[in-house]
């Protein structure tokens, strides 16, 4: 089944990420290797009935072949109440006509803020999201890097090996 997913297939896939952090829930809808949509939302990371709204709203309007959330290792930093949130993205993704992937959160660059550079260099339409200075390590994440968090998933599917979508097919 994997000779069936050639990189140019995975490019070709609409893939809506979506990754959340405390307090806050960022997605990117991709369609051809290209982005297409992506926000930010405080309120659907209040609690999951919000949350799965918000998902099924967007599956329901964008369409996505795939689904990607974060997936939850035991190396995940993420505290109960995000993993709870993110348990509830899968589950919704997992009864709608989508592929349900999680993927291990790609951490192929020293801080998330190099990270979000080379993103925002690949898609320059969300490069005014970008925070204008590094945090230091007293100041709250800025908003906006979830954002980035939900490309890193999104690349993860796209640009990575062609057995982790064809396990995922099962």
């Amino acid at each position: 089944m994997s000779g069936l997913l050639t990189p140019d297939h995975m490019a070709a896939l609409s893939v809506l990420a979506i990754a959340v952090a405390s307090g806050k829930v960022g997605y990117v809808y991709l369609s051809g290797g290209k982005l297409q949509d992506w926000g930010i939302t405080l309120k659907a990371a209040r609690d999951s009935s919000d949350l799965v709204g918000f998902v099924q709203g967007l599956i329901n309007d964008l369409k996505p072949d795939v689904v990607v959330t974060e997936k939850l290792t035991t190396g995940c930093r993420k505290g109960q109440r995000t993993k709870a949130l993110i348990r509830s993205i899968t589950e919704l993704a997992s009864h709608n006509t989508v592929l349900d992937v999680s993927v291990q959160r790609p951490r192929a660059f020293p801080s998330k803020y190099e990270e979000a550079v080379a993103l925002a260099a690949e898609h320059p339409e969300i490069a005014g999201y970008l925070p204008k200075h590094r945090r230091r390590i007293f100041d709250f994440e800025p908003r906006s890097m979830v954002l980035f968090e939900a490309l890193a998933l999104a690349d993860s599917v796209i640009k990575g090996p062609p057995m982790r979508l064809a396990a995922a097919m099962g």
